[in-house]
């Protein structure tokens, strides 16, 4: 994989790949894969996964992987608050070390709105939010949030909440400024691109240019890059 991206690379174009290796939740295998991923730290992996069935499988099955990862100042990302809910976000937190949630699309079950009704009825009713202790540390903490808005609708992800997309919760997210991240999962699977779920929340929520720019450089934030390489 890593000569294939090299090619891509060295080709012309501006392209510039970094590897995330992903342990499977259901294997076991999760050490062998950490270790493998900090040995090829300097030609082309950036960041460690665990990936998989979530339920059933929380992040502390592996924390010895995710205490060696740390020990190696070598980054995590960990799927979570997709199949399960808020104690699996936990779970990431506090035993994988997560500095990226994968999807964490669920952390918007800790957050509840109360729509107040203010009088005029030309206007929109107004929204008071209230945050958990888990959605605020997130939050406050700018842990980025790898939201896949098709992906979640097809999965059922995001159920609880509606079955449309105007009911998906990544606009409740941005706007409530957790450190949103647009994704597609799987193009193949979900038959998407990443400008197309770009246009969908455009056309969905109005979202225009700048909010699309602010959401991209939420992703330039949170890449496993150096500093000096996010910046450039």
């Amino acid at each position: 994989i890593e000569e294939g991206v090299a090619n891509a690379e060295a080709a012309g174009s501006f392209i510039q790949v970094g590897q995330l290796i992903s342990a499977m939740r259901h294997a076991d295998r999760a050490m062998e894969i950490a270790e493998l991923a900090v040995r090829h730290r300097d030609s082309g992996a950036v960041g460690f996964d665990i990936a998989g069935p979530e339920d059933g499988f929380p992040a502390s099955r592996f924390k010895d992987a995710f205490t060696y990862l740390a020990e190696n100042q070598f980054p995590a990302t960990v799927h979570a608050g997709e199949a399960a809910g808020i104690e699996s976000i936990v779970e990431a937190l506090v035993h994988g070390r997560a500095l990226r949630l994968g999807h964490g699309v669920r952390i918007a079950e800790d957050i509840d709105v109360e729509f107040e009704d203010n009088g005029a009825p030309d206007e929109a009713e107004v929204g008071i939010v209230s945050m958990g202790r888990v959605a605020n540390w997130v939050r406050d903490r700018g842990i980025a949030l790898e939201v896949c808005p098709s992906s979640n609708l097809q999965t059922g992800a995001v159920a609880s909440f509606g079955e449309d997309i105007e009911t998906h919760p990544i606009d409740l997210l941005y706007q409530t400024g957790f450190a949103v991240t647009v994704n597609t999962d799987n193009r193949l699977m979900s038959s998407v691109t990443l400008t197309g779920e770009f246009e969908l929340l455009m056309e969905t929520f109005d979202y225009d240019l700048d909010d699309v720019l602010e959401l991209t450089m939420n992703a330039v934030n949170a890449a496993f890059l150096p500093l000096d390489e996010r910046a450039a």
